[in-house]
């Protein structure tokens, strides 16, 4: 089997056809396929990384707001990030 040469111009190539090749992919996903905007439980517990328990704490309390919807619970992903922020900003000036 013969050894090929792989020039410099071969990998400036490569890479431009991969680069056109991922923005083709990128412009196929629909805009629907945008972040979620409100999240259920399961979600902000395991994003917030906190039982069932202290998320029920936080909204009884009022620090996470929530809305009801039929038997479920949603909660605004810009509210949950605020709250997150929050949290990061007690941290730094204690």
């Amino acid at each position: 089997m013969p050894t090929q040469i792989i020039t410099t111009d071969d990998l400036r190539e490569f890479k431009m056809e991969l680069l056109s090749d991922i923005q083709k992919m990128l412009l196929k996903i629909p805009a629907h396929a945008a972040p979620k905007r409100f999240l259920k439980t399961h979600e902000v517990m395991s994003l917030l990384k906190m039982s069932a328990g202290t998320l029920q704490t936080h909204r009884n309390n009022g620090t996470i707001p929530f809305i009801r919807v039929g038997g479920g619970l949603l909660y605004d992903y810009d509210e949950i990030m605020d709250f997150l922020n929050s949290g990061k900003n007690q941290l730094e000036r204690a």
